[in-house]
């Protein structure tokens, strides 16, 4: 009966995949702790720490985020304030479905700390079947709901390899674009747990491709043969050193190969900016991300900032020579119980007037949206998105199915709504001012309405929301991630 139950929550994966969204086995969040539910002394000195529940989950890896300490003379309001930090601190490692850390008194100041934990579903086979357009409302008005721009396959994810929070993602895919990936991750090499590494490699070829944009759409072109227009071969390492709970330094080397047919050339010579039907370069970053959210899926409190700097071209025979900033800041402001306010900035910068088409930036590019223009694309050196969001939390239940599944990491079933209400506005700046997309470059833009989130199991968000922008145009849209 069990290998049933286990079969079922298989295919229940395997669903999953269909859409295609980063799953987080988070089942229930980390609650403030009740500091009026039991008499307490004013301080207290912790004893003792206790972890169960980490079945193969080391127990460093939790205790590298908890910021209590024992033998620490602690006062109680403070002290359910840290319990409150440290548990979101621990659920944001995407290894449990439920983190509770309980204070137990054992004598006049004294106190032991229970840090129960459940484990997730570590192993996700999951089938990939999506769409190889930016968005759905792109698939369905622009490219007509060509059902052959669908790409399908198989991935392996392994969240938890040996217990230290590695990662392991193998994935193959046919289709629209064909692909095949595999990555590896360690968080911590050190003793101190502060220094990981990770590296990816990336192959995939495309006989349809976006050769430009006019009229603030993608103009995309397959020859007549119907032959493989672009090859693409990536590898990547990266360096990550944790400075302190909330603060993470990433440096990443890495190695990029483009391959494109000679016909891309009669639909845009500056495709490449170089008459070379290849282009190749070394590509090097550094990243400094502060992130400290109470849930990075779908934040509610806190705050993000990510700033980063890439020189693309590192040596003389690199096809390239250009460097890029960015910066991503999101404020999440909590008000009361029902009510969230969530306010984001995002700014990319090249340096160099003209780039590769294979590296434009611009709003219809991820994170560079502005609602209300998910059918369009603006190009350009410079974008800047200010994205808006007030939120109204009218569901929030939960659902104990454990006598239908009786396996603990799926034994609850959240439900959570927001109705919201977005403003979005922003600008890009296109140095070359190409007449064929004047009408949105170089101007003012800015999009609103409302929004309906839904946030479920494995934390997977749908969001439905209609919007308008300041062309007068207005439309209904369906999203699966978060937009913060």
């Amino acid at each position: 009966m069990k290998k049933l139950y286990k079969f079922s929550l298989l295919a229940f994966f395997v669903f999953l995949g269909f859409f295609e969204v980063r799953m987080t086995i988070a089942q229930t969040e980390p609650t403030q702790p009740d500091s009026t539910a039991i008499d307490h002394p004013e301080k207290v000195v912790i004893n003792n720490i206790f972890i169960v529940g980490n079945e193969k989950t080391r127990k460093n890896i939790i205790l590298r985020e908890i910021d209590l300490k024992t033998g620490v003379t602690y006062d109680w309001d403070e002290l359910m304030s840290i319990i409150q930090a440290d548990q979101e601190k621990i659920y944001n490692l995407q290894l449990f479905n439920s983190v509770e850390i309980t204070p137990l008194l054992t004598d006049n100041e004294q106190i032991e700390l229970l840090v129960s934990v459940t484990e997730r579903w570590y192993i996700i086979p999951n089938i990939i079947f999506n769409l190889a357009d930016r968005n759905i409302a792109e698939w369905w008005t622009n490219q007509n709901r060509d059902f052959s721009r669908v790409n399908y396959g198989a991935r392996l994810v392994h969240n938890n390899v040996g217990g230290r929070n590695e990662k392991l993602k193998v994935g193959a895919q046919f289709g629209f674009v064909k692909a095949f990936e595999v990555m590896y991750s360690i968080p911590y090499l050190d003793r101190n747990q502060n220094h990981g590494i990770s590296g990816q490699f990336t192959y995939f070829t495309q006989k349809t491709i976006p050769v430009k944009s006019a009229f603030n759409k993608q103009v995309f072109y397959t020859n007549e043969n119907e032959e493989v227009l672009r090859k693409n071969s990536s590898a990547y390492f990266r360096y990550s050193y944790r400075a302190s709970f909330y603060n993470f330094h990433f440096v990443t080397f890495g190695y990029n190969n483009t391959i494109i047919n000679p016909d891309v050339f009669v639909q845009n010579p500056d495709y490449f900016l170089h008459e070379s039907t290849k282009l190749n370069y070394f590509v090097l970053g550094y990243t400094f991300r502060h992130d400290r959210r109470n849930n990075i899926q779908y934040a509610t409190e806190g705050e993000l900032l990510s700033i980063g700097l890439t020189k693309f071209g590192l040596f003389a025979a690199d096809d390239i020579d250009d460097t890029e900033i960015t910066l991503n800041a999101n404020k999440y402001f909590q008000i009361g119980d029902k009510f969230n306010f969530v306010s984001g900035l995002s700014i990319s910068s090249f340096f160099e007037k003209r780039q590769p088409f294979t590296l434009v930036r611009g709003i219809g590019y991820n994170p560079y949206f502005i609602r209300g223009y998910e059918l369009n694309v603006v190009e350009g050196q410079q974008t800047l998105v200010h994205k808006n969001s007030f939120r109204f939390k009218f569901i929030d239940v939960g659902y104990d199915i454990g006598k239908y599944v009786p396996l603990e990491e799926f034994s609850y079933l959240p439900l959570k709504m927001y109705l919201g209400f977005n403003f979005d506005h922003g600008f890009v700046n296109d140095r070359n001012n190409l007449p064929d997309n004047a009408r949105l470059t170089n101007k003012y833009l800015f999009g609103y309405g409302p929004g309906l989130d839904i946030v479920t199991l494995y934390d997977m968000v749908f969001r439905f929301e209609y919007s308008f922008n300041n062309q007068g145009e207005q439309a209904f849209f369906v999203n699966f991630r978060a937009p913060f």
